[in-house]
């Protein structure tokens, strides 16, 4: 059995992982939000949000990484896995975990607006599922809000200067 203390480096390695993936989506203009889905220790799935680029309002990251893994195993259930995400997930992404049968749920930043899993409500609570998900919240949270807040400064100041120049 694990010890706690390596439990939360394994959390932090794996975020880690997922923040990298948020910078690889912010680059090319999506909401830097990223996401790894673990197994017995290994990455089986990875993916950033990309709505955008996919022109798929439910290419969130996490759905991204979900998807990922089961091509990966051939199976759409993952039982025995944990999801790293670097944003809250929103009810989509919980009902998503649900039916992927995921086991455990990490995310760094909560989301205040949107967030389903502590923020506005807990979905994973309700009593008529019938899969429960455990959840682990704040692991790189600073990272990743800052990670956020720098890319919605960037967006806003490249609107203004837009609306300045007359675009």
């Amino acid at each position: 059995m694990q010890e706690p203390n390596d439990q939360h480096a394994d959390d932090e390695l794996f975020m880690a992982e997922a923040l990298r993936l948020a910078e690889q989506g912010a680059a090319i203009g999506e909401v830097p939000v990223g996401a790894v889905l673990v197994q017995d220790g290994v990455i089986i799935g990875r993916g950033y949000n990309s709505p955008i680029g996919l022109n798929d309002p439910s290419a969130h990251a996490e759905v991204q990484a979900i998807r990922d893994a089961a091509t990966g195993v051939e199976n759409y259930r993952l039982p025995n896995t944990t999801l790293y995400v670097t944003l809250e997930p929103c009810h989509m992404c919980a009902g998503l975990m649900v039916h992927a049968r995921i086991a455990r749920v990490v995310f760094a930043a909560h989301e205040p607006r949107a967030g389903a899993v502590e923020s506005q409500g807990c979905f994973f609570a309700q009593s008529f599922l019938n899969h429960r998900v455990t959840i682990t919240g704040g692991i790189l949270a600073d990272e990743s809000a800052q990670l956020l807040k720098s890319f919605f400064k960037a967006r806003r100041k490249s609107a203004t200067q837009k609306v300045t120049q007359g675009q």
